[in-house]
């Protein structure tokens, strides 16, 4: 009997607290990774699906993962990262988080006109640097200017074998919508329009393209 391909995906975004009522975030309704997820199990996958705070259903026959902030997606990916064969992060990862967290609900007249940030851990180019033979690892690129030099550059710096660059700042696009517009560049130089489609119809080509 052929083993089964385990697939890891991140998807969502993740909050960090300020207080028990406060926290920042970004637009991410894991709509991308979601669907990516069904496709992978469409493709007979097994599928574990790291979720940041989203309102979707989890997809037939994939194995959700619940987290809330960066630290704890990090923990889950790493848990379930030495078993999967392909990695995708699609995941709206918050970059920082702040210094403090507050206990109880910060009153107006005490809120802060500062904070101080502090860096959470690349959490892709972590799974990267640890991967042993045989798995792949797909990253994905939110950007709004400068798009594919940054896409590049991240590509590169993470030592992924693809990024997928979403350019978020498109109208109907990207956060949010049900459509999608992703270039792929790989690792050895490929660059691929997949082009304006649904995101169920995008997450089938990007799979196509990544694990063919």
């Amino acid at each position: 009997m052929t083993k089964k391909i385990r697939c890891l995906i991140s998807a969502g975004p993740t909050r960090e607290w300020i207080d028990p009522v406060r926290f920042i975030s970004n637009p991410s309704t894991g709509k991308m990774g979601y669907a990516l997820a069904e496709e992978a199990v469409a493709r007979g996958f097994e599928v574990d699906l790291v979720s940041g705070p989203v309102s979707l259903s989890a997809p037939p026959g994939v194995r959700v993962h619940h987290v809330v902030t960066a630290a704890e997606m990090e923990k889950t990916m790493k848990e379930l990262f030495d078993e999967a064969h392909l990695v995708i992060m699609a995941a709206a990862v918050c970059d920082h988080r702040p210094k403090r967290q507050w206990s109880e609900k910060l009153k107006k007249k005490d809120f802060p006109k500062e904070f101080e940030w502090v860096k959470n851990n690349d959490i892709v180019q972590g799974l990267s640097a640890a991967r042993k033979n045989g798995q792949k690892i797909i990253g994905f690129a939110a950007e709004t200017t400068n798009s594919m030099a940054h896409a590049a550059e991240k590509l590169a710096s993470k030592g992924l074998d693809w990024i997928a660059l979403n350019e978020v700042s498109r109208k109907g696009i990207g956060f949010a919508s049900d459509f999608n517009d992703v270039t792929l560049l790989s690792g050895a130089g490929e660059t691929i329009a997949l082009g304006r489609d649904t995101k169920k119809k995008t997450a089938r080509k990007i799979l196509e393209r990544v694990w063919p």
